[in-house]
């Protein structure tokens, strides 16, 4: 399957990524299904990521890299939905300019969508490591079909990370612009639970080289995704999505949760 081409358009937001952009490009072109095109979006970088950026759309041949430089910076979140709506492809893949991509995932979920059209969404398992330099996986051999995610499920948790979504492209909801945090769960809550046809594969598919709240601050950065996850809770119930019962009991869960991460963080930092 090595060189073939996937119909599906790569968005990546790019703030201040001049040092690890590169990897995440390198890890979209050594996919055994390439996609057609990548989408950068230049989030009104501080430093030489749109420098870089223009260095790499050089390296490789073709018009394969675009490049969007945004005026002012405006957050991941409208640089992923102007992406979405420069793709020309009918399906799009979330990357952050930090992590990476093994080098099957486009293969696995793009195969199996078209398989199954009327599926709108699909992720899968994302691993954290440690090394900023591994990048070589080796390729899977055992993978199974996703399994559906049911509501109950996912309005537990985000079993959706941003760089192990792909999705269709002609569906009608975007990411919250006006959010900061958790604004990736609100979409996917809000697609799942309207289509009623997200899957999830149980292979890591994806590389986190970061720690899932970022360097220091920790415990600061925990109350406000916790208050950005009660808000889409509170959304999601005003679109008529949940019932009343079901925003106070996914509200509460929420919350414990939260608490239960809280005091772990604390215990550490002592």
């Amino acid at each position: 399957m090595a060189n073939s081409l996937a119909q599906v358009s790569v968005v990546i937001p790019c703030y201040n990524c001049s040092a690890t952009i590169a990897r995440a490009i390198a890890s979209v072109e050594t996919q055994t299904m390439k996609p057609l095109e990548v989408i950068l979006i230049d989030d009104n970088s501080k430093d030489n990521t749109l420098k870089t950026l223009l260095k790499l759309q050089e390296t490789y041949s073709g018009n394969w890299i675009k490049i969007i430089k945004l005026p002012k910076n405006s957050g991941p979140s409208t640089a992923r939905n102007i992406g979405w709506e420069t793709a020309t492809q009918p399906y799009i893949a979330f990357l952050d300019a930090d992590d990476s991509w093994h080098p099957q995932k486009i293969e696995v979920q793009y195969k199996w969508m078209r398989k199954h059209p009327n599926v709108v969404l699909t992720g899968h398992k994302c691993k954290i490591i440690n090394s900023q330099n591994d990048t070589k996986h080796p390729m899977l051999i055992n993978i199974k079909n996703p399994k559906q995610v049911k509501d109950c499920h996912l309005l537990l948790s985000n079993r959706f990370k941003t760089p192990s979504v792909m999705l269709r492209s002609d569906i009608d909801q975007r990411f919250d612009k006006t959010k900061k945090y958790s604004e990736d769960f609100l979409l996917w809550m809000q697609i799942c639970l309207k289509k009623k046809n997200c899957y999830y594969f149980n292979n890591n598919l994806a590389f986190l080289h970061k720690h899932a709240f970022g360097e220091g601050g920790l415990s600061a950065q925990l109350w406000l995704i916790e208050k950005g996850e009660l808000q889409n809770y509170k959304t999601i119930y005003n679109k008529g999505l949940i019932n009343i019962f079901q925003f106070i009991f996914f509200s509460m869960f929420s919350f414990v949760k939260f608490l239960r991460r809280y005091i772990v963080v604390k215990l550490r930092s002592n």
